[in-house]
């Protein structure tokens, strides 16, 4: 008779191998993403001579398009199949890089040279969103639609995971052979991962006549809210934690964002059942409480630790915040929009996160950093109350269905 315990290990094993195979092309396509992103405002504002707004723009432009080319990324997932969408995403990378190289080469002409580099960065916004929308669906026809939230948390661990390598090798790279040798690292990865792709067998996509985005958009919007609320912590803490130990006098804010980017790895690590096994609201409901506990921790911090132990807890709570509610909003639609839907929710996040920073440093200009943490505290505390009474509406639903 078999080992139960060791066959169950080794079907896990295999499910997330499986999912590993083809999430590996979003990690390219973000190490890609992070490899530029501590060098470039330097490279604008310091070899080009241009101010530190047009270093903030050339930044912005890669989420405005990857916000706005979210709808479409999706829509072409469900009608094309989530492989060729992946590819056109790689091959977004690879013209983002070669713009770089170009805006290298023509630094001289700084106005040429710029929009060069702002180009690349639109066409990388539009790969980014993809690939990414491309790889969740392509790894849920892998695994199989039970794992929509496993596929989805290996996603987001494999983004962070290459964005925080990738922005200290770009800050090597840059300084042992400038923008040139970035770009020419930023094409190899680019080329390497299409080749990797382009032999996989592809998943067909859906004959059937897609809904309309305003349908899919209302179906899933009250979803995407509640994730907007949920991503306010998270930008609160990786844009104004810095901002927050120096008002106080401290020093190891860089420490409080590794304690929160490890609790964010580490609760998609530990817990990729959870979600299965409790269903998609109740664990979002957990950690909607896990990340205010966290957020009002830091706003009342008067040591240091506390304000660790708060990103800490605010990192591990919005961890599955994303997965838990993409299952529910996903299969909210049927299975021909997953991909629609699936990147319709996933702009509200780019939206709360576009809108967090300017609009809560607004709110420290006038009132300290420190009710930036207790207002987004109390937004998340609203985010969890709407979960548990959207929770309390399906159970009700559910037992007034003879």
């Amino acid at each position: 008779m078999p080992d139960l315990p060791a066959a169950a290990e080794h079907s896990r094993l295999r499910l997330n191998l499986q999912i590993l195979s083809v999430v590996k092309f979003n990690f390219a396509t973000y190490l890609t993403i992070g490899l530029p992103l501590a060098v470039l405002p330097g490279f604008v504002h310091d070899n080009l001579g241009y101010s530190a707004f047009w270093a903030g723009v050339v930044i912005s432009l890669q989420y405005i398009a990857t916000l706005l080319s979210r709808p479409y990324a999706g829509r072409f997932a469900d009608s094309w199949g989530p492989k060729r969408v992946v590819v056109l995403g790689l091959a977004g990378s690879l013209l983002s890089g070669l713009c770089m190289l170009l805006s290298a080469l023509t630094q001289e002409q700084a106005l040429l040279s710029l929009t060069l580099l702002c180009l690349g960065r639109i066409i990388l916004g539009v790969g980014q969103s993809f690939c990414g929308t491309g790889t969740s669906l392509w790894g849920v026809a892998k695994a199989g639609s039970l794992h929509i939230g496993r596929v989805i948390s290996w996603n987001g661990i494999v983004t962070y995971g290459a964005m925080a390598l990738g922005a200290p090798l770009g800050v090597a790279l840059f300084r042992s052979g400038g923008l040139l040798q970035l770009s020419g690292v930023i094409v190899a990865i680019s080329l390497l991962a299409m080749v990797l792709a382009l032999p996989r067998a592809a998943v067909k996509g859906s004959k059937a006549r897609p809904l309309p985005f305003r349908a899919v958009l209302g179906k899933i919007y009250g979803f995407g809210l509640l994730l907007a609320m949920g991503s306010a912590g998270f930008g609160v803490i990786a844009t104004f934690i810095t901002l927050f130990y120096r008002e106080r006098g401290w020093e190891g804010a860089a420490f409080a964002l590794t304690l929160f980017s490890s609790a964010f790895v580490g609760m998609r690590l530990l817990f990729p059942d959870a979600i299965n096994k409790w269903g998609g609201l109740r664990v979002a409901s957990v950690c909607f409480a896990i990340e205010a506990a966290g957020l009002f921790l830091v706003a009342g911090a008067a040591e240091p630790w506390m304000a660790k132990l708060g990103a800490f807890l605010t990192g591990a709570g919005f961890s599955l915040v994303f997965p838990a509610i993409g299952v529910v909003a996903v299969k909210a639609v049927p299975q021909q929009n997953q991909g629609s839907a699936l990147a319709t929710y996933t702009a509200f996040m780019d939206l709360a996160l576009g809108i967090t920073g300017p609009l809560a440093g607004l709110i420290m200009n006038y009132a300290g950093v420190s009710l930036v943490y207790l207002l987004t505290a109390l937004l998340v505390c609203i985010a969890l109350g709407c979960t548990l009474h959207m929770m309390k509406s399906r159970l009700q639903d559910d037992a007034d269905t003879p």
